[in-house]
């Protein structure tokens, strides 16, 4: 109970700092456990692309959310030890597709589970709007977006981006991912 009171105290004085909280236990939490109970959340799935000095990447990525329509901003969550992460933050810029369900397979590419892809984008149609990044042609929706600000958070980078062009109706059929499945969307 007086964890409780403490943290109310705190949500409501905004004191965080004043508060010790040396005596209260503390809880661990393995990646598994967490990995286990995300499986209940539904998201969209979406890719994202970066391109620095001509190398372009990309990665599927469900990290992703609307913050502000005024100022348009988006954030994305990349893990920091892979190659569209490096290029996003070397170009400050990044593209992002949102997927329909005829997407699935690259989905998969982009997650990395088609090992023997080595290029990502053959073959692949892509258009740009001001940023240079590459957008996949026949998404539902594309974003094209400046990184604003960066916040580390444990293995991955939280990145907060303002939205410089946007092309999308919000028609069609957009890829989830449940469970770690594909889903379709279907009217109740």
């Amino acid at each position: 109970m007086e964890l409780i009171l403490t943290f109310l105290d705190v949500l409501f004085t905004g004191k965080y700092d004043e508060k010790k909280m040396e005596n209260q236990p503390v809880m661990t939490l393995d990646p598994d456990s967490l990995r286990a109970a995300m499986r209940a959340w539904s998201a969209g799935v979406t890719v994202v692309t970066a391109l620095h000095e001509n190398q372009k990447h990309g990665m599927t990525v469900n990290s992703f959310t609307s913050i502000s329509l005024d100022p348009a901003l988006i954030t994305i969550s990349l893990q920091q030890n892979t190659r569209t992460h490096e290029l996003v933050s070397k170009s400050k810029a990044f593209g992002l597709t949102i997927l329909s369900t005829e997407q699935t397979h690259l989905s998969n590419i982009f997650a990395g589970r088609m090992k023997e892809m080595e290029d990502k984008f053959a073959g692949l149609q892509t258009e740009t709007l001001v940023t240079g990044s590459p957008l996949i042609v026949g998404g539902l929706s594309w974003l094209d977006c400046h990184v604003k600000e960066t916040f580390n958070a444990g293995m991955n980078t939280l990145f907060i981006a303002e939205v410089v062009a946007a092309r999308g109706t919000g028609s069609g059929d957009p890829l989830i991912y449940h469970n770690r499945e594909y889903w379709k969307l279907s009217n109740l």
